[in-house]
């Protein structure tokens, strides 16, 4: 039960920062892909700010550690291969953001408003989700 509660509270946690930030505005997200207009460089601040907040304590306190705080093992993955997988799951990823504005964390934080947008990308996001867990036992993706 904690860790749904942490998982629960982290996740609130996220998706306000989100909002305070504005970060969940596709169209402040679209200005800061758009170098070469009206750029608007707000999203890096916003990253650079969580940066700032989190490395020292990834360094200080999470990468020391061999388990959760429920004692549980931390399970980091430790794959540095770049293949066909990453490739073509972080390219779609980009087009998708870089189309939409949209990625998951903010989708799932402007669900509640029920813009059909935000409805639609959610749909096509799950339906990404299946079709990727059904393509990546393909040939071409080994």
């Amino acid at each position: 039960m904690k860790q749904i509660l942490i998982g629960l509270l982290s996740g609130l946690l996220f998706g306000a920062g989100l909002t305070i930030s504005t970060m969940v505005d596709p169209q402040r997200v679209l200005a800061f892909l758009d170098i070469f207009g009206n750029w608007d460089p707000t999203l890096a601040f916003v990253m650079g700010g969580g940066l700032m907040v989190y490395l020292p304590v990834y360094y200080g306190f999470v990468n020391k550690r061999k388990t959760t705080l429920f004692s549980t093992p931390c399970d980091i993955p430790n794959n540095k291969k770049i293949d066909k997988k990453l490739i073509t799951g972080a390219s779609l990823f980009g087009i998708g953001w870089g189309v939409s504005g949209i990625c998951p964390g903010p989708a799932m934080t402007n669900i509640s408003s029920l813009h059909d947008g935000i409805i639609l990308f959610v749909i096509t996001m799950l339906i990404g989700f299946m079709l990727g867990n059904k393509l990546q036992n393909l040939s071409i993706f080994k």
